[in-house]
């Protein structure tokens, strides 16, 4: 289990402190990171939110998953590592299967 953990289905007017009181209910937080549109700077409806233990985490999804937020219920789970990205056709092809002909 890791300390990093993804809060996903927030509502957009959450911010860093709101996570940062609602998850210190939960143990020691480490860091928030709303994440948001580079263009707008509108929250994009996830966050990531890194505990100080690995037991701290764990209480965290224990109790704020599937928790009311803003008339939403929160997605709280371990954070997966970022998949790597495959360089081909030109920085990638969005959803296209590459065993498919592109004409």
């Amino acid at each position: 289990m890791g300390r990093k953990l993804y809060v996903g289905n927030l509502p957009y007017e959450v911010g860093e402190a709101d996570l940062q009181q609602l998850f210190g209910a939960a143990g020691t937080v480490e860091s928030v990171n709303v994440m948001r549109d580079m263009a707008t700077g509108r929250a994009r409806g996830f966050a990531f939110i890194e505990m100080s233990t690995d037991e701290e985490a764990q209480k965290a999804i224990t109790q704020f998953n599937e928790h009311s937020m803003g008339g939403r219920n929160l997605t709280v789970n371990e954070a997966r590592p970022k998949p790597e990205r495959s360089g081909g056709f030109g920085g990638g092809g969005g959803n296209r299967r590459r065993s498919e002909p592109r004409w």
